[in-house]
């Protein structure tokens, strides 16, 4: 699999006879071993698996230091002796020389050498941790996206791991949902962009086995859609609504040749994902050309006896053999069943071979067989700490990411010269800063928002007052709108209110965060409010009162310096939303590009509204403000043969260089489905220095107009067409023009 970026991977002659080669020397428990994946287990007093002191660690039942200490401390079975009988494929783990061991078992052990595949969670950074993708994908940043995932894989290599189950690219429109921080957000086109560039990132650099690992796209499919927002929930949509919205993000990681994509827990009309034949084997492997293997999520082909679909854990792995899951995580269902499916007929030589042929192939272009170890030369400079490049990628990330959503008096940027009274728990807190699925980092790496006003020379006293959880100290409330001359408050959620499992029906700032809020705007003084969270938060008491609103999400280990870099306006803001904010919780799901409907929100009573709430998004998707000022002026759209050529004139009105992400939108105006009021096809990111105005053009392909029917095929039909550009999905410009296909 020689891969080159944008083109599928395909393995040459020499490593397809090899796949072929160690194939044919397999007994049948040797190839249902590849398909076989462990995680190491506590043992002692007590049998805790990995996979759930991860979701320990990340629900905050377990905190970092405690993690960390169990598990330097307490004996842990990495089934070691499975593995020399050639019965485990993948292994989970992050610590390289632990890796290094379990390879030279797999590797000179066992009767054919075969080396392990071992994956980790690193979904924004494994030590050196970048933003929550919600975050980083309001960047608006392709670049950005790539040289993250580049920096990620280069040291997840170092740590041992080969496989990351990265990036996560469900579409996921509901702001109750936990998982929404992982994903670039509820748009389609700007998830598909973020897909290909964090696969460029993860895959392309196969100059060194160092530089790369093999990407996992997740969670195939709709997991975004979970009903309600309840994660591990049911979905249900129509064939279009799967094509046009949830599909496209894994069709353009699989045409950036993604090697390995991960099931999702949900079923999609009344078939789990995990044992969905029609969208592991018909849409996943055949119609998008899948080339490498399809994991389960942790423990999920077990989980389909729950569901109700399979009568036992026999009946749950034979479906999922048959559907094409090609590999078992965590379960031994496979490794304690799938041989009697097989002797018995009830699984076929073909499948255990065509899913052990797809395991062998990316490990063959992984280079484990040439290079299994990790050199100690590297263990040994990590084991020194982060290097420096990473930390300034960090940080230039974390700068990228933060959005501006209301400046009124212009606040923003602080004077150094003013006193600061930092407000707020979260302030002073690393384990913080990181937020969900980041697990590889350590507390001396993180730079706290006190920490990064201290480093920027700040005139800075820090009170905790109160935060997401627990009660206000009053004395210290008092204390602060008495000492500073601008208060600073960092109020938002902790890292284990979003993420996995982390659904939630109440998404307004949890605690007396607003109480706390309320008190500091009665002081008299300027309140900057930072918005430290993991999900878009129903802000509409916020928005009314509150004079300057910062969304600074979970950033990363360089979250501190980034913040106050921002606001003291060594970095002006440039980042845009990447998922709508709603008034209040009753709004979700909440996304800007929604089907038109026959009686669109309007005053009159009978238009699709609620009678107690704003029809539209408090802040749309796409938005955020800057220190200057821009507008947009000279929309022109001219038709060419393959293409719509467009351009707009954007102007700095401002005082002051600022960067804007100019967006593209269009609506296919007349249709034989019903579409969206408006999608977005385009975005460029323009620096302009103050005064200073550019043309910025955009070429819409006439082949990327159309949508799917409800059979699944992709309709290009002449028509009239709305084009949009602007400055978010709300403020625009707009054209017409009939096109003919």
């Amino acid at each position: 699999m020689n891969y080159m970026g944008g083109k599928k991977m395909k393995l040459t002659g020499e490593q397809q006879k090899k796949v072929e080669s160690i194939l044919s020397q397999m007994t049948l428990e040797e190839k249902i071993g590849q398909m076989n994946q462990e995680s190491p287990s506590i043992v002692g007093g007590f049998d805790v698996p990995f996979s759930e002191l991860i979701e320990m660690l990340t629900d905050g039942r377990l905190a970092q230091e405690e993690f960390e200490r169990l598990m330097s401390t307490a004996k842990q079975d990495f089934h070691e002796e499975e593995i020399r009988a050639g019965l485990v494929g993948s292994v989970m783990g992050n610590d390289p020389r632990k890796a290094n061991e379990l390879q030279k078992i797999a590797v000179e052990e066992t009767r054919l050498g075969i080396p392990l595949i071992i994956g980790f969670d690193v979904i924004h950074g494994l030590r050196s941790v970048f933003p929550i993708a919600i975050a980083e994908a309001g960047s608006f940043d392709d670049a950005l996206f790539e040289e993250t995932a580049r920096m990620v894989a280069k040291e997840s290599r170092a740590h041992g791991i080969s496989w990351n189950f990265a990036p996560m690219i469900d579409v996921a429109r509901d702001s109750r949902w936990g998982r929404v921080s992982e994903g670039p957000g509820e748009d389609t086109f700007l998830g598909s962009r973020f897909a290909r560039a964090k696969i460029r990132g993860l895959q392309g650099d196969t100059s060194d086995t160092g530089n790369y690992v093999a990407a996992c796209t997740k969670h195939y499919i709709c997991y975004g859609a979970c009903e309600g927002g309840r994660d591990y929930n049911t979905t249900s949509m129509s064939t279009s609504q799967l094509y046009n919205v949830y599909l496209p993000t894994f069709r353009a990681a699989m045409e950036e040749g993604a090697a390995t994509v991960m099931a999702a827990f949900n079923d999609l009309n009344g078939v789990p994902c995990t044992v969905n034949e029609y969208l592991l084997r018909d849409v996943l492997k055949k119609e998008l050309g899948l080339d490498g293997f399809v994991v389960s999520d942790a423990n999920a082909i077990k989980e389909c006896v729950i569901h109700g679909i399979a009568a036992d854990d026999a009946d749950a792995g034979v479906q999922a053999a048959i559907a094409g899951m090609d590999m078992d995580m965590g379960t031994h269902i496979y490794k304690d069943h799938l041989k009697a499916a097989v002797e018995s007929g009830k699984v076929s030589m073909e499948v255990i071979d065509e899913a052990v042929r797809r395991i062998l192939s990316v490990k063959v272009w992984l280079g484990l067989f040439e290079h299994p170890y990790v050199p100690e030369e590297v263990i040994e400079a990590y084991e020194k700490g982060i290097p420096a490049e990473h930390a300034a990628l960090a940080r230039k990330a974390a700068e990228e990411s933060i959005v501006l959503l209301k400046n009124d008096g212009a606040v923003l940027p602080l004077d150094k010269s003013r006193r600061i009274s930092l407000v707020g728990t979260l302030a002073d807190s690393a384990d913080e800063v990181t937020g969900a699925w980041a697990m590889g980092w350590k507390k001396e790496d993180c730079v706290t928002i006190l920490d990064g006003f201290k480093n920027a020379g700040a005139n800075v006293s820090y009170y905790p007052c109160g935060g997401p959880e627990g009660n206000l100290n009053e004395e210290e409330l008092a204390a602060a709108c008495k000492d500073g001359d601008v208060i600073v408050a960092i109020v938002g959620e902790t890292t284990a209110m979003s993420g996995e499992a982390s659904s939630k029906a109440d998404i307004t700032l949890p605690g007396r965060q607003r109480e706390m809020l309320a008190k500091l705007i009665a002081s008299g003084k300027p309140v900057v409010t930072v918005f430290m969270n993991g999900r878009p938060l129903a802000l509409g008491w916020e928005a009314e009162h509150l004079p300057v609103m910062v969304e600074a999400w979970h950033l990363g280990i360089q979250m501190g310096n980034a913040v106050a870099s921002v606001l003291y306006g060594e970095v002006a803001p440039s980042a845009k939303l990447s998922s709508s904010f709603p008034y209040v919780n009753g709004q979700c799901p909440l996304y800007y590009n929604h089907p038109s409907t026959g009686r669109p929100a309007g005053k009159s009573k009978f238009t699709s509204k609620y009678l107690d709430a704003p029809a539209e998004a408090l802040f749309p998707f796409g938005y955020g403000l800057s220190y200057t000022t821009f507008a947009y002026s000279d929309l022109r759209v001219e038709e060419k043969k393959d293409c719509l050529e467009i351009s707009v004139k954007i102007a700095n009105t401002g005082e002051r260089a600022g960067v804007e992400a100019a967006q593209l939108y269009m609506q296919d105006v007349t249709a034989s489905l019903v579409r969206p009021v408006k999608e977005l096809k385009g975005y460029k990111r323009v620096a302009l220095e103050a005064g200073e105005e550019k043309e910025v053009s955009f070429v819409l392909a006439k082949k990327d107009m159309g949508f799917y029917d409800n059979a699944g095929n992709y309709r290009l039909e002449d028509g009239l067409f709305r084009i949009c550009a602007g400055a978010n999905s709300r403020d625009l410009l707009e054209e017409e023009i009939t096109v003919r296909f």
